[in-house]
């Protein structure tokens, strides 16, 4: 029997329950896996009372950045862009690792986006330092649109190759200088930055969110006629690759995927 949870607040709104109750009927798997509200300062505890009874555990906010606190070993990516959002058991010892990079960049390469040269990410929390450390070696160009300068320096940190620009927020934003853009922002928080969007926009635009959607900022992106990537594909495979993980073995992918996305969608309305 395998247990596992999604971790976080709010956390009723996650289908990270569906992904992977569903991920082990498939997989023919003993397991069972839900969804606990756990607040910020509140994880240590939290962990200390039930790092016994469970196996793993998926983080979503405003956990990502908490959990690093704990004294549970990381491997060198994880270390390196300060963001986690998978803590799995393996006899008897717990690791950290980040699987929201990985997740993306297969859900792009799903959706055919192989040629991308300038990214510009939105936000700049745990999430955006994990697409950074993903893309830093395939893009030229890694530009961070920030509310403040306070994750600065863990952003530029996080990238070692590309060319790294941190911009302060602004409504006026010149999407045609990029290839792909990457909201990480909260829902809602990015939806003012659609008056840049111009019709005939060549970007595509992955949204990590997924509910509610579309985003404002993702409705007028496809009305524009650009590309879109809903966030539930970087749930989808960030969720595989934490099975992977969990399994310590390889999982055929484009079945799995095949079989879950429409279990997501369905969800999801």
């Amino acid at each position: 029997m395998i247990r596992g949870a999604v971790l976080g607040s709010p956390i009723s709104h996650s289908l990270s329950p569906v992904l992977h109750s569903a991920a082990y009927e498939f997989l023919q798997i003993d397991g069972e896996y839900r969804a606990i509200d756990v607040q910020a300062g509140t994880l240590a505890a939290f962990f200390a009372d039930n790092r016994e009874k469970f196996d793993y555990f998926s983080l979503t906010m405003p956990l990502k950045e908490e959990v690093l606190a704990l004294a549970i070993a990381m491997d060198s990516h994880t270390q390196l862009i300060q963001s986690a959002n998978t803590l799995v058991k393996k006899k008897g010892v717990w690791s950290l690792s980040s699987t929201d990079g990985s997740g993306l960049v297969a859900a792009l390469d799903n959706a055919g986006v192989a040629s991308i040269d300038s990214v510009l990410v939105l936000g700049a929390g745990a999430t955006a330092r994990a697409v950074t450390g993903a893309l830093d070696d395939r893009v030229s160009h890694l530009h961070v649109l920030g509310r403040s300068t306070v994750r600065q320096a863990a952003l530029e940190a996080a990238v070692t190759h590309a060319e790294f620009a941190y911009l302060r927020w602004t409504l006026d934003i010149d999407f045609s200088q990029y290839d792909l853009v990457v909201n990480t922002t909260p829902a809602g928080a990015a939806d003012l930055l659609e008056e840049s969007v111009q019709p005939g926009i060549t970007a595509t635009l992955f949204d990590v969110i997924y509910k509610p959607w579309p985003t404002e900022l993702a409705q007028r992106w496809s009305d524009c006629g650009g590309t879109v990537i809903n966030g539930l594909e970087l749930l989808l495979y960030q969720g595989i690759d934490q099975l992977e993980i969990v399994l310590g073995e390889p999982i055929d992918r484009l079945a799995l995927a095949h079989h879950l996305r429409p279990l997501l969608l369905k969800a999801a309305r």
